[in-house]
């Protein structure tokens, strides 16, 4: 009765106030109410992730984990089975923050101290989710007007000290290769990007590229009908009538062929730059690749940094990725 009264008491206080009041009052409640706690609700299991069968019943509860058995392969399994948050001993909440300052392209110790983890957790954080984003850029398509051009990086052997043989002698990073213009001591990155802020990258080979090394990074990902758009170099008209694309060509020492150019792609080469050797202080040549797929994802695609939390978080609980803390630092120095 007590409380009753009490509620009365407050609806009356409340319809004494003016509009504006009214309107300030439910607003502060409502931020009020948010603010206490963001619950992250438990992913939606639809497929075993040993043999992909829908047939699977729930098997009782471990650790306040929910447990099921999968009726086809007999197999047991969690939401995280097959996921990089498999094994994981932190609470998801604490990973929902490490996506956040990953998508503020935050160091490794800064994420590891506003985290509270580990430095090399963060590091084996950082990798994992990048793994499983690779699963993302192998679904890009790129159409409309598709710019392509190739960037180049000196091999960097950073991090290995361990049981590793340099095949050169030790030098300081950013240093540029001993040998004059393209060479095998640099690495080639074809790159496809269209203006809609899609982007294709990845190491093909050392030294220049033929239609062999670009066809493995960008065959098959540019949509029929596309304009593609490329400098002078020959391998990229012959890619581009393998694909039946229309082929725009800029003429050597010059940047536009009637409206069209390749700024779009010269940027992304510069931004990507920046975040290698300005935001991470240069990276090892093995992890590169996810450092493509990190600037595709954080630096080029259109989107807010809001948005791209939720996509990116989202999209890492939901996605099979076998990837082991263990065999991350055992990846080959040249992954080609």
């Amino acid at each position: 009765m007590k409380t009753t009264h009490e509620i009365d008491i407050l609806k009356q206080l409340f319809e004494n106030l003016s509009e504006r009041d009214k309107h300030q009052f439910l607003s502060q409640i409502t931020s009020s109410q948010s603010a206490i706690q963001k619950v992250i609700q438990p992913r939606e299991v639809k497929a075993c992730p040993h043999c992909q069968s829908v047939h699977f019943v729930k098997n009782g509860k471990r650790n306040g984990r929910q447990n099921f058995l999968c009726r086809d392969c007999n197999k047991a399994f969690v939401e995280q089975t097959g996921t990089i948050l498999f094994g994981m001993k932190k609470d998801i909440a604490v990973l929902e923050k490490y996506v956040h300052c990953m998508i503020e392209k935050y160091s490794l110790r800064k994420c590891a101290e506003i985290c509270d983890i580990n430095l090399a957790t963060a590091f084996a954080w950082r990798h994992k989710i990048l793994d499983a984003l690779q699963k993302m850029m192998e679904q890009v398509e790129l159409d409309g007007v598709v710019q392509a051009d190739e960037t180049f990086t000196t091999i960097s052997y950073k991090r290995h000290h361990k049981n590793f043989n340099l095949p050169r002698p030790p030098h300081k990073r950013g240093t540029v290769a001993t040998k004059r213009g393209l060479s095998k001591q640099q690495v080639c990155v074809p790159v496809g990007v269209n203006l809609n802020g899609l982007s294709i990258a990845k190491i093909a080979n050392l030294g220049r590229p033929n239609v062999t090394d670009l066809q493995k990074v960008l065959g098959g990902k540019i949509a029929q009908n596309s304009v593609f758009v490329t400098d002078s170099l020959r391998s990229y008209q012959k890619l581009s009538f393998d694909m039946g694309l229309n082929h725009i060509l800029i003429p050597r020492n010059k940047y536009k062929n009637g409206v069209f150019n390749i700024q779009t792609v010269n940027n992304y080469h510069k931004r990507l730059k920046d975040l290698i050797f300005g935001t991470f202080k240069g990276v090892a040549t093995k992890y590169l690749n996810n450092y493509l797929v990190y600037h595709n994802f954080v630096n080029f695609a259109k989107d807010t940094k809001k948005n791209k939390e939720v996509v990116l978080f989202d999209f890492i609980r939901n996605t099979f990725c076998q990837s082991r803390t263990f065999e991350i630092s055992k990846r080959p120095a040249l992954p080609i």
